[in-house]
């Protein structure tokens, strides 16, 4: 996987600075719709990234060695090359761990720890696919296991995931507006990943698919971009710092910060494992209770919620 991501970067560039121009002539035209890029913002977003690919190198190597136990543990033996439903039953098993992974780490705040500083930007353009979180390497292995546990291979597991984030990194964009209705119903698209990186309530912990939006139409948790709410981008309270290491930690920061006012072992646990924006007296909401209309507490430190 590090090799077909690595070889990508270049690519990823080229199409960021094509962005950039043509963003700037969309709005030179009047789109408003379209906030184009703030220089601070892309240099956060890029150093986020070349921070995941240094700590990848090092976890990648705990992954391969969790896949490898599964491996020789396996139950079943799906990742026969010779059979020619091995690939679409990987695509898809990876694509469904994928999205457990990514759903998790949205709806468990101490995973949420690890993952929220891919939301922590107030702008979305192919830069923002870069602002890789720097906990995730380590966080997220253990949902493919599953898919060692069928009988794929660790090369295997590394290159479905190469290629489904190769596939994500062109759905962070406001330039594509919707795809033919077909391929809006099937794939995760630009359009649904602008609500999933949306602060507006009723886009909250939404679209947490992968390259298929069919995991969250199945499993309750999709959401349509409408037309009559433009997406605000970023955290419910966002974070005012551009730099790398602030951005990666300030969630870790508050998580030990609750732990160390927790009254009860309870209060502890609720802290680190229930969904972010849980509070023992209720004074915080999570993403549930403020869709059900509980929108009378106090605003919420954006440590505690997930933007979608």
């Amino acid at each position: 996987m590090a090799n077909l991501l690595l070889y990508s970067i270049p690519g990823f560039l080229t199409l960021l600075v094509l962005e950039v121009a043509w963003t700037r002539r969309l709005r030179r035209e009047g789109r408003t719709n379209v906030r184009g890029y703030e220089p601070r913002d892309t240099g956060a977003s890029l150093a986020m990234g070349i921070g995941n690919v240094l700590i990848s190198a090092g976890t990648t190597l705990g992954a391969i060695a969790l896949w490898s136990w599964g491996y020789e543990h396996r139950v079943l033996s799906l990742g026969e090359l010779s059979k020619w439903w091995s690939w679409p039953l990987l695509f898809i098993g990876e694509d469904l761990c994928y999205y457990w992974f990514h759903r998790a780490h949205h709806e468990v705040r101490l995973l949420w720890a690890a993952h929220v500083n891919h939301h922590s930007s107030r702008y979305f353009n192919l830069s923002t696919a870069l602002r890789q979180p720097w906990f995730t390497p380590v966080t997220g292995p253990i949902f493919w296991l599953p898919l060692a546990l069928l009988g794929y291979s660790p090369p295997l597991i590394l290159t479905a995931q190469a290629v489904s984030l190769l596939y994500q990194f062109w759905i962070h964009t406001e330039v594509v507006q919707r795809l033919p209705r077909p391929l809006e119903w099937l794939l995760n698209t630009p359009s649904h990943h602008r609500v999933h990186h949306g602060k507006n309530v009723r886009y909250l912990d939404r679209n947490h698919g992968g390259v298929l939006i069919l995991w969250d139409r199945l499993f309750g948790t999709f959401a349509a971009e409408d037309e009559r709410e433009p997406v605000r981008y970023g955290l419910t309270h966002d974070i005012e710092s551009h730099h790398p290491l602030t951005i990666a930690t300030h969630e870790v920061v508050a998580v030990a910060r609750d732990l160390g006012r927790a009254r009860t072992l309870r209060d502890a646990f609720g802290y680190l494992f229930a969904p972010p924006g849980w509070s023992p007296d209720g004074t915080s909401l999570t993403a549930r209770q403020l869709r059900l209309g509980m929108k009378t507490a106090a605003p919420r430190p954006s440590e505690r919620r997930p933007v979608g």
